[in-house]
């Protein structure tokens, strides 16, 4: 039988290192080339069917179609709509903001702890939106503590990593190798089985990055945060924008300290309006009362945090111009949901120019308010409803998004709409995280397996508001579901034409004189150094197989070589199209191919050792 199907088991093998160079070279897309790989394996296995016993093709198209239906794809894609909707929602960017607001005291341990709860975080959550939700924090952290970005960054993405690789929910690599698991008829894994090995490897890979990392790699950039298609940053540009102080107001009773408001931190108050009586600068005692209107100038991403954060500085002002026309869904509109802030500059011509805000109707025209005013060419301190607006003036508009979106259509202003930026509403975290830590829960107590917890909670992020229907879908990555169902179907191939015992064989014979933690660590490294040319979702479906096969042939407990794969495969450290995460800092860090090389190769090293000599302690090998 082995020589029957030697011929099938070789194209195989060519169809493996074709994806391996496709997915290498990135020359064509990585959903292209999952494609072509996909077509080759049917069309090869229906002309040339690989029969068994009974006569039945045993590589037909519905056995290498099964793995876009394998329970483990399914559940990462779902946990991608889950970590979307914590993302989208700023479920967790009360507690960023914190660990940011701690660093002003001890900015160079902070940073440190930001790491750890990064790293903590990584374990129950995809560690993609995780590294997006802390690049802006590790940013103002550095700058405070006298540091650039880059020393920071790619740290940042190392901890992620690291983090995902301690339990089961923890990266998409490990799900995909509990799918290949459960389809080879070994007990399904627990969310928390390798949770010590993965614990030593990541505490060891921990103080790696945080201590030798920043060392290593070069200062190329400025200490701006630079995130390539980012609208939240700014260009540290001041905007003029205005508080009303209503009753109930969170300013309301705030005395001046120094000259400083301490509740407007990161803002400039340049003028308070009480009555007819202007207040300016420096500020002595002065306590702010209901009715009084304050001038602030601050950064657009000063402003947005602020309408992010539920600080409800803006209220009085945002409820009041809402109340009197701006709708959203039937109702009034409040901060959050489904409002936009983007920038609109007046154009050259405009209707506007010369005229105030409240004179040309801004509001009952276009369905948005204005928040703030950016003139460049010199500072205004006055009333936001003073101001007469000229050309090359910069908007920064707050309405529902279709309402933005019009604006598009409207001569007088060009909307600049990379600057878009969706506020999140905080009630819609808070349910984020409920439908979150109710699925981790459900995990942990067994009472549902994850693959159905995640698309449980899926369906209730949509069904709950959190997200829509297209949200959801965005979130959906499609080059993992094309690269990992196709590289099941390889998986599948591989096993059926028995190319994975053949592998196995192979090694057992090649180390025949070593012993089996000798050849675990053998296999470790070929997975670690696979990872870092292919992507660690591949790497981790072609090994899982030959891992299973490799531990059979040696007469071990199979998980011990699996574990290998999981482990290896998230030792995606060496090169920027390793992981996701390396590819987001590499913009914000200004890095180059080369740092990764430098940095991430005694990463993948240093764990290589610390399995090759744990694992066998450990497992009693």
């Amino acid at each position: 039988m082995e020589i029957v199907y030697a011929w099938q088991m070789w194209v195989t093998y060519g169809i493996i290192v074709a994806a391996v160079i496709l997915f290498s070279i990135e020359r064509i897309s990585l959903e292209l080339s999952a494609l072509g790989i996909l077509t080759a394996l049917l069309i090869f296995f229906y002309v040339f069917p690989l029969t068994g016993a009974d006569g039945r093709n045993l590589l037909g198209s519905t056995t290498l179609l099964a793995g876009f239906a394998n329970p483990a794809l399914i559940a990462v894609l779902a946990l991608l709509v889950v970590g979307h909707g914590m993302f989208q929602t700023g479920a967790l960017d009360s507690a960023a903001r914190y660990v940011a607001d701690l660093g002003s005291t001890r900015p160079g341990t902070t940073i440190f702890f930001t790491f750890l709860l990064v790293a903590c975080i990584s374990a129950f959550l995809n560690n993609t939106p995780v590294a997006v939700m802390f690049i802006p924090v590790l940013a103002t952290l550095a700058l405070r503590f006298g540091s650039r970005t880059p020393k920071v960054m790619m740290t940042l993405s190392y901890v992620s990593i690291l983090g995902g690789m301690t339990t089961l929910i923890g990266s998409s690599t490990n799900l995909l190798v509990a799918g290949v698991v459960m389809t080879s008829g070994l007990p399904p894994m627990g969310i928390f089985d390798f949770v010590v090995p993965g614990l030593v490897l990541a505490s060891i890979g921990f103080l790696y990055s945080t201590l030798v990392v920043p060392r290593l790699v070069p200062d190329r950039g400025g200490p701006a945060l630079d995130i390539a298609g980012s609208s939240t940053t700014g260009d540290g540009k001041q905007y003029i924008a205005q508080l009303e102080i209503t009753a109930g107001h969170p300013l309301l009773g705030e005395s001046s300290k120094a000259g400083l408001f301490p509740q407007l931190r990161d803002m400039t108050v340049r003028m308070i309006q009480r009555g007819e009586h202007p207040i300016l600068p420096p500020f002595e005692d002065v306590t702010l009362m209901t009715g009084d209107v304050i001038i602030v100038a601050a950064t657009r991403q000063t402003l947005t945090e602020a309408l992010r954060s539920g600080a409800r500085i803006f209220e009085g002002m945002l409820e009041e111009r809402f109340a009197e026309g701006v709708e959203t869904n039937g109702g009034p509109a409040k901060p959050g949901g489904e409002l936009i802030l983007a920038e609109a500059v007046v154009a050259p011509g405009s209707r506007m120019i010369g005229q105030t805000i409240e004179q040309i109707a801004f509001r009952h025209q276009t369905g948005c308010i204005v928040l703030g005013i950016q003139r460049r060419s010199r500072m205004i301190r006055t009333l936001l409803n003073d101001i007469r607006l000229e050309a090359g003036d910069v908007l920064l508009v707050l309405g529902k998004g279709t309402k933005v979106q019009d604006l598009r259509h409207n001569r007088d202003v060009l909307l600049l709409e990379w600057s878009a930026t969706e506020l999140p509403d905080p009630k819609l975290g808070h349910r984020a995280l409920a439908i979150f830590g109710l699925m981790v829960a459900t995990v942990l107590l067994n009472i549902l397996p994850i693959e159905i917890a995640a698309v449980t909670a899926a369906g209730a992020i949509i069904a709950t508001g959190v997200l829509n229907v297209r949200q959801a879908a965005r979130a959906i990555d499609r080059r993992i579901f094309l690269m990992v169902g196709s590289m099941l179907a390889v998986a599948a191939a591989l096993d059926a034409t028995g190319g994975a015992r053949a592998i196995a064989e192979a090694t057992v014979y090649l180390f025949s004189g070593y012993s089996v933690p000798v050849i675990l660590s053998a296999f470790f490294l070929a997975a670690a150094i696979t990872t870092n040319v292919l992507t660690n979702n591949a790497t981790a479906v072609l090994f899982s197989p030959i891992a299973i096969s490799t531990s059979n042939q040696l007469g071990v407990d199979p998980f011990v070589f699996i574990y290998a794969v999981i482990f290896a495969s998230n030792c995606s450290f060496a090169t920027p199209m390793g992981y996701q995460t390396n590819l987001l800092v590499m913009g914000p860090g200004h890095y180059e191919f080369r740092d990764f090389v430098r940095t991430g190769t005694p990463l993948v090293i240093l764990l290589w050792l610390a399995y090759s000599f744990f694992a066998p302690w450990y497992y009693g090998l």
